[in-house]
């Protein structure tokens, strides 16, 4: 009697073969990878697992990759937003030339990105000489890390926001200037609430494309183990020397990082959503 109840609150057809494709699409592509990296790890034992995982040059790498990312990440919330808002509410030459810019990230190779930022802040580089003389140095240092990282990441955080400002009524915000705000109680009262959760969809899409990115740090980072090393390359070095088990010790502490900390900005997505229907 239930069965025949679901079947008749079924709107579209064919579900019982999209959700078969369904799993079995998730675990061939997820669930699958993710099991084979716990079930390596399991053979090395507590001592070996935790002497891994402990190194002070895993743990340096580990600082690097987490700092440069969240740092890249938060860059991009900013910026990213900026050129959002300027694609949606101003009218200028050459807006779809810069729109189309906005994707060049998506297109071009992560390694030739890499190249190419290197070629231009290393210290005989167009920008990296001009610095130079101020002390400032971008190349293979952590800022020029993080630099790399938010090239890669601000098209998510644009197309992103994007979408909800144009659905944004501007009425609301004549309304809120016409009953005495001013321009930052309006954004912060009016537009920002509706802009949030996007805004940490965006953050949280590219914090995740900042943590696993390799072909445009690796070249611009200049790879020092303590300084400048990242944690997909100590992986990739683990590998390089056999040293499976260690690999997958090392992404496996990323793995579960990565998901605490999504885990809390879904959560505060939740929130957010909630608070907007409620208002």
């Amino acid at each position: 009697m239930a069965r025949k109840a679901w079947k008749q609150r079924s709107i579209l057809p064919g579900f019982g073969l999209s959700m078969g494709f369904t799993v079995l699409y998730l675990s061939l592509i997820v669930l699958f990878p993710i099991s084979a990296i716990f079930i390596k790890t399991s053979g090395m034992g507590w001592d070996k697992f935790w002497q891994t995982v402990l190194d002070p040059r895993v743990v340096a790498a580990y600082k690097v990759s987490f700092g440069t990312a969240l740092g890249a990440a938060l860059i991009n919330v900013v910026f990213g937003f900026i050129v959002a808002w300027v694609l949606v509410r101003y009218t200028f030459p050459g807006k779809k030339l810069v729109d189309a810019l906005v994707d060049l990230p998506f297109a071009l190779p992560t390694a030739v990105a890499g190249i190419a930022l290197t070629t231009i802040y290393s210290q005989n580089g167009w920008i990296g000489s001009l610095l130079e003389p101020l002390g400032v140095k971008i190349a293979f240092t952590p800022l020029g890390i993080m630099m790399a990282l938010t090239f890669i990441g601000i098209p998510f955080v644009v197309r992103t926001v994007q979408p909800v400002i144009e659905e944004l009524e501007k009425e609301v915000e004549e309304a809120a200037v016409s009953l005495g705000a001013g321009r930052l109680r309006t954004f912060t009262r009016v537009i920002f609430p509706e802009l949030f959760p996007s805004l940490l969809t965006g953050f949280t899409l590219a914090f995740a494309r900042a943590l696993g990115e390799y072909g445009s740090v690796v070249f611009i980072s200049g790879n020092m183990p303590m300084k400048t090393e990242i944690a997909p390359l100590l992986i990739m070095t683990k590998l390089e020397q056999y040293d499976y088990a260690g690999a997958t010790a090392i992404a496996l502490v990323m793995l579960v990082i990565s998901f605490l900390t999504l885990l809390i900005i879904n959560y505060l997505q939740w929130r957010a959503n909630r608070h907007a229907v409620s208002a």
